[in-house]
């Protein structure tokens, strides 16, 4: 039938192609390792931040925390220091705000410093913060702050870093963590999802530009993680968005700062850290770069069952509160208001 068509050769190339893409895939490859490399973790005070810089620490690596809270990070330093492999290791903690592009600038000068001026080998972004809310109570001032908290806090790092690996002639590894949120959303996230959409297009970007430097960057997309940072979003988050997660249960952030280690070492661009994130990574691919054609394919197929499935549940719980909302909005007085 095929060659009645016009499309025999085409579809037998196609075959062939992504058969040997798989196994290309498959074949192994040397892994990157943290052992004796400069590495700085944003967000290292706590939560996803502070389990990559343990885990790095363990695996031998001199690791550099950088967050705001400088009671946390004495903390988080001492934690560091248990784990610590030999006595040549640098470790080291700076109290920046990062959603300053000057502060994050001095921070990587100052982390620098220790190293001889060297910047770090790999830069790990796990700063950021969630305001969830209803989009109709936000003003100009939290959107910023949502984007400030999601965007701007791991992209101002980026550009300082990426500037001064091209200046000093060196390569090395951006590594973006965003969230299943910058594939999709829903109803409680319009100030936290619109800033990781942000980020997957500014890591996609730059994964195409840092080729020019020999350089790689990678963006891990996980679901909720059980840290001190999803115990305050929880406080914001509306009933209703609540009530949709009611049996998603959030992720150790040991667990996490593993696979996303792995993925690091596996050269992976997209790090999907579960099976949920594959199925949803390999749905939304478009132009990113696949893992295993096979296994992306066959999680494709699942997400093209699947997730419309659970979109049409998403969309009935939400019209189950209609009443339930319009009375919450009533009760703070939002049809009076004039903004």
């Amino acid at each position: 039938m095929l060659q009645y068509l016009g499309l025999e050769n085409g579809v037998i190339t196609l075959i062939l192609s992504t058969l040997f893409l798989a196994l290309w895939k498959m074949w192994p490859t040397k892994k990157w390792d943290p052992r004796g490399q400069f590495c700085y973790v944003t967000g290292g005070s706590s939560g996803l931040g502070l389990a990559v810089a343990i885990a790095l620490t363990k695996r031998g690596a001199h690791v550099t925390i950088v967050a705001r809270n400088e009671e946390r990070l004495a903390k988080a330093l001492a934690e560091l220091e248990k784990t610590r492999q030999s006595s040549n290791q640098i470790l080291r903690s700076y109290s920046f705000s990062l959603t300053d592009a000057d502060a994050s600038y001095a921070a990587l000068e100052a982390a620098s410093k220790d190293h001889g001026n060297k910047y770090p080998d790999t830069v790990f972004m796990c700063a950021g913060a969630a305001r969830p809310g209803f989009f109709v109570e936000e003003d100009a001032k939290s959107m910023q702050k949502g984007m400030d908290n999601t965007y701007w806090i791991q992209a101002y790092t980026a550009l300082a870093y990426t500037k001064q690996l091209v200046r000093s002639q060196t390569s090395g590894k951006l590594v973006f963590t965003c969230s299943l949120l910058g594939y999709m959303s829903l109803i409680g996230y319009s100030t936290y999802s619109p800033g990781k959409h942000a980020l997957r297009g500014l890591a996609e970007s730059l994964r195409s530009e840092l080729i020019l430097y020999n350089s790689s960057v990678h963006i891990m997309f996980s679901g909720n993680i059980d840290s001190p940072g999803y115990v305050e979003e929880n406080r914001t988050k509306p009933k209703i968005t609540l009530e949709i997660e009611s049996t998603d249960k959030p992720t150790a952030p040991d667990v996490l700062a593993k696979e996303l280690i792995n993925g690091v070492q596996r050269g992976d661009f997209h790090i999907a850290p579960d099976m949920l994130s594959n199925i949803i990574r390999s749905s939304t691919t478009g132009a990113t770069p696949h893992h295993n054609v096979l296994l992306d394919v066959l999680y494709a197929l699942i997400g093209w069952i699947g997730l419309p499935l659970w979109r049409r549940g998403v969309d009935s719980t939400v019209l189950k509160h209609r009443k339930e909302h319009k009375d919450y909005l009533a009760t703070r007085g939002f049809f009076k208001s004039t903004d």
